[in-house]
Order: structure tokens, then C-alpha cells, then sequence
């Protein structure tokens, strides 16, 4: 007959069993639960990625406006530069990005000075210049500047070179140009980077553009290139040469860049866009005669 000691040990071994069957089995169900956590996980990355390729999860368009601005209009703090002056900003999309618009400047000089705003390489300019001629921003201010480039500058009612509206915008269409040569000088026979008649934009700094254009009345070519173009002369260049030709006298900080007689843009005006129309081609544009 088994003793009591050998009694105790077989109900020891049998509740060591129970337990390492209960520890087993619990172990098993714990895997079986991860791994089908693991192929729910594998399965709905797999679902998601996709969802996404197939777009299910793109922006509402109605809520991304950011997706059809054509123009980005950086704000400007007019506290800062008292020379700003507010006139809003110009809207952001479904603006004109093909064809041209005409630009007519009447000044105190002589016949109306016409351009062609260049929509496909410069939306955003014309957009701009478009927007402040609505608002009469260049009524009655003065080009204040003969620049050594060969270029009439105008657009700043203050008459400062620091002034135009409460915002600015990005270069649209710098002109690119040969690699420099090691004196940095432009190779022989290269075209001017800016032709005369072309117009473009001008600002300080470069890249934040506002309302200053320039209307060259002479070749210019340069292997660093700054200014944007967004247009051509039509009409009028013989306008904007006889302006180019005159005796320059101080601007008040020492510069004598100020044309000796003050030239007034009486109006600028731009156009409804004409869409489909060839810009102006490079060169010497058209001329009109002056009429004083």
C-alpha cells in the first residue's frame, strides 16, 4: 500500500501538470490572438495603401483651396514701410494664364506708351497690375528713376523706390543667359538679356515684386540677370527713348537717377485678356509718334 508520502507526491505532480497544461493552452491562445491581430494589421495596411493609390483619400476640392490658386499674394506690413499703401490684394485663382493684355500708360510726355502683358509667362504680374489699375494706383504718379540699365522705372507713388502695395509676389520669368565667362562679361554676339521696348518688374529685394515695372528704351545685357519680364512695348517707344534721353538731376538722397522734368503717368489702364493671342516677339518693338 503506498504510504502517505508517496500520495502526497503524485497530487503534487498531478496540480504541477494541471498548471502546466493551463500555462500551455493559454500560451496557444495568446499566439492565436497576435497572429490574428497581425493578419487584421497586414490586411488593412494592405486595404488602406490601396484606398490611396486609388485616391480615397484626397483632399475634398471644395475644401483645398490652395489646389487651384494660380497666384500667392505675400502680405506686407505697411507699419514697417509707411510708403505701402493698401489697396487689397488681387484674387488668387481662375485668373487669366493664356494670350495677352494691354497695358496703356498716358503720361505728361507724349503719346500713350501700349504694352502686351504676357499671360502665359507672367499671370501673376498681369494679375497684379490688372488689379492696382482697377483701384487707380498709378494715377498721377511719377516715374521716378532713369536707371544706369537703360531703363525708365515707374509704378511707386511714393517716388522712393521703396513704395507699392500691401503685398508681394514671386519672379515669374527671369531671363536665363549663358554661363558667365571668368571676367564676367557676356560671351561675343549674345543677345540682350533685355531688349529694348521689353517691360518688367523691379524690387527691393529682388523676388518680392509689388508695383515698380521698367520699360527699357535700350538694349540691356547682363550675365545676372534680375528683373522678370512680363511684357513688350507695341506703341510709344519713342515716347519712353526721348524720357531716356534726358539729363538726370538728384532724387534727394545723393542719387542723380530723377529725370530732370518730371514724368507723370496721367492713367494706366489694362485690358480684358485676349486669349490665344502671340505676345509681342523680342526685338524692337513697334513705335508711335509722339505727339509733344
Amino acid at each position: 500500500m503506498a504510504s502517505s508520502r508517496d500520495r502526497q507526491r503524485k497530487l503534487a505532480r498531478a496540480k504541477l501538470d494541471r498548471q502546466m497544461a493551463r500555462r500551455a493552452a493559454a500560451t496557444r491562445r495568446r499566439r492565436q490572438i497576435q497572429a490574428g491581430v497581425g493578419a487584421f494589421l497586414v490586411l488593412a495596411v494592405i486595404v488602406a495603401g490601396s484606398a490611396w493609390a486609388l485616391g480615397a483619400f484626397d483632399s475634398d476640392p471644395k475644401k483645398d483651396t490652395a489646389a487651384g490658386d494660380t497666384c500667392l499674394w505675400t502680405p506686407q506690413d505697411a507699419s514697417a514701410n509707411t510708403n505701402l499703401k493698401d489697396v487689397g490684394t488681387p484674387a488668387t485663382k481662375d485668373l487669366p494664364t493664356d494670350g495677352t493684355r494691354a497695358m496703356t500708360v498716358t503720361t505728361n510726355q507724349g503719346a500713350p506708351i501700349t504694352a502686351e502683358l504676357n499671360l502665359a509667362n507672367s499671370p501673376c504680374a498681369a494679375a497684379s497690375i490688372a488689379h492696382l489699375s482697377s483701384r487707380s494706383f498709378y494715377d498721377n504718379t511719377k516715374c521716378h528713376e532713369i536707371t544706369a540699365d537703360g531703363a525708365l522705372r515707374c509704378g511707386d507713388p511714393s517716388g522712393t523706390g521703396l513704395g507699392g502695395p500691401t503685398y508681394s509676389f514671386y519672379d515669374e520669368d527671369v531671363p536665363t543667359v549663358p554661363s558667365a565667362s571668368p571676367s564676367a562679361t557676356p560671351a561675343p554676339g549674345q543677345p540682350p538679356t533685355y531688349p529694348k521696348g521689353t517691360v518688367a518688374m523691379i524690387s527691393n529685394p529682388p523676388g518680392a515684386n509689388g508695383s515698380q515695372f521698367l520699360i527699357f528704351f535700350k538694349d540691356f545685357t547682363t550675365t545676372d540677370p534680375k528683373y522678370p519680364v512680363i511684357g513688350k512695348v507695341t506703341g510709344g517707344l519713342d515716347v519712353v527713348e526721348k524720357i531716356g534721353a534726358q539729363p538726370t538731376v538728384d532724387n534727394g538722397t545723393g542719387a542723380k537717377v530723377k529725370p530732370k522734368t518730371d514724368v507723370v503717368i496721367q492713367s494706366l489702364t489694362v485690358g480684358e485678356p485676349v486669349t490665344g493671342a502671340a505676345p509681342a516677339t523680342s526685338g524692337a518693338p513697334a513705335t508711335s509718334p509722339s505727339a509733344g
